[in-house]
């Protein structure tokens, strides 16, 4: 997210102000792109109370510029610190981005430009975030801009995963799985979405329907070896926690995860974490055998891919450091 805002910075520095009904410049809309500007370099540093008197001057000299407002709001957002909340001055930082959020979303309201859109968009999520549980924490006030955004842009599921969320630390869970599903229905090719609604699910202990997102997600990517992965180091978590979990059950949710990291490494033969969670999980199967020859063949097999990962693992880190050097030396 820094790195975006970064270079999206330097992209809306380059914007012309518009200043007066017949788009032509004034001495103010010159002088409110200098201040603009210039606290662009302040909030590209994260130094944000250096920002904060410069967008101020930039808004002052045009106040129609939307852009100042979610970069004013921003700044005081990032000066805000959740450990030292009931500090008077910590706690008026978030008034202050709110405010400027919501001056950013009503300046920028149908301004051409898909950056004008993008801006307004992230002006919301901000906003949103600000009431959040663990900022403001006023739901009242994050449920009607969440939907408020989703009116806007009803074809985004990102923001009916933020509404989600808003439900989800409610305690409203029929309400938050609705939205995470409603996400998912808006743009049911994108495998995020499944992966979004698996993590809501396994924060709520629902093991089943964790890998069964997974597992969509994986149909919807079944090339990407991380998917299948990520599927068979959630068997193995379970397997390796749940102490009372049925022998039975537990094999079976063993070999499907020996079946999804074997999916990975097809892929990815160098996939070091799937090497890794597959000499897990066979250690793991071993202690369901109960006869010795096959438990000796099945630590033997893990054996081996243990080796086969430090190994890997060390060739990486001797590559990266290589690298690393490299870097170093062609930057003197």
């Amino acid at each position: 997210m820094r790195s975006r805002f970064t270079r999206l910075v330097v992209l809306v520095a380059g914007i012309a102000v518009a200043t007066s009904a017949c788009g032509k410049y004034s001495i103010s809309s010159i002088r409110s792109l200098k201040a603009f500007k210039d606290a662009n370099e302040f909030y590209a540093r994260s130094e944000y109370k250096g920002a904060i008197p410069l967008y101020e001057k930039s808004i002052l000299h045009n106040p129609d510029f939307g852009y100042t407002y979610f970069f004013l709001g921003n700044s005081y957002d990032n000066l805000y610190k959740p450990s030292h909340k009931g500090e008077p001055e910590n706690d008026a930082y978030l008034p202050k981005a709110v405010e400027n959020y919501r001056k950013a979303i009503d300046k920028l309201q149908g301004q051409p430009g898909e950056q004008a859109a993008q801006y307004r968009k992230l002006s919301y999520e901000y906003l949103i975030a600000a009431y959040g549980s663990d900022k403001l924490n006023d739901f009242e006030k994050a449920e009607p801009i969440a939907r408020e955004l989703i009116a806007t842009v009803p074809n985004e599921p990102g923001n009916y995963q933020a509404l989600g969320k808003l439900y989800e630390d409610q305690g409203r869970y029929d309400e938050a799985e609705a939205s995470f599903i409603k996400a998912i229905e808006v743009k049911p090719s994108d495998p995020l979405g499944y992966q979004i609604l698996a993590g809501y699910y396994n924060r709520q202990g629902e093991f089943e329907k964790t890998i069964d997102a997974f597992q969509k997600r994986a149909n919807m990517e079944p090339n990407n070896p991380e998917a299948w992965h990520t599927m068979g180091s959630f068997y193995f978590d379970k397997v390796s926690r749940d102490k009372a979990l049925d022998k039975k059950v537990g094999l079976s949710y063993t070999m499907k995860g020996l079946e999804a990291e074997d999916k990975a490494l097809a892929l990815n033969a160098e996939y070091f974490e799937a090497l890794s969670f597959k000499n897990q999980l066979l250690r793991a199967q071993a202690n369901f055998e109960k006869d010795p020859a096959r438990q000796k063949a099945l630590i033997a097999e893990a054996d081996q891919l243990r080796e086969k990962a430090i190994a890997l693992q060390a060739k990486q880190n001797a590559s990266a450091a290589a690298a690393d050097a490299a870097k170093k030396a062609g930057g003197k």
